[in-house]
């Protein structure tokens, strides 16, 4: 899978959460997108296969666009729009 359908070709920040466990992805991704003017997308890579139910209710919760999702070898990638 090289090239997913819908994936943004440009993002205005990058968090690598590689490594991390369930909840330190999340967390790291909140307090990045703090710092984010609105409208701003945010890369997310992650390995811990929680994060994707975390990011999922994250988005809906806090009212942030889950633009586009990837797992790729065990690698999880999103892409979210700040609200």
């Amino acid at each position: 899978m090289s090239d997913a359908v819908g994936r943004p070709a440009t993002f205005d920040a990058e968090l690598d959460a590689s490594g991390l466990n369930c909840p330190l992805p999340l967390l790291k991704a909140k307090m990045e997108l703090n710092r984010l003017s609105r409208g701003a997308v945010l890369k997310v890579t992650a390995t811990d296969a929680g994060s994707q139910r975390d990011f999922r209710t994250f988005c809906k919760l806090a009212g942030h666009a889950l633009l586009h999702e990837e797992v790729v070898d065990g690698i999880y990638r999103y892409w979210l729009r700040k609200a």
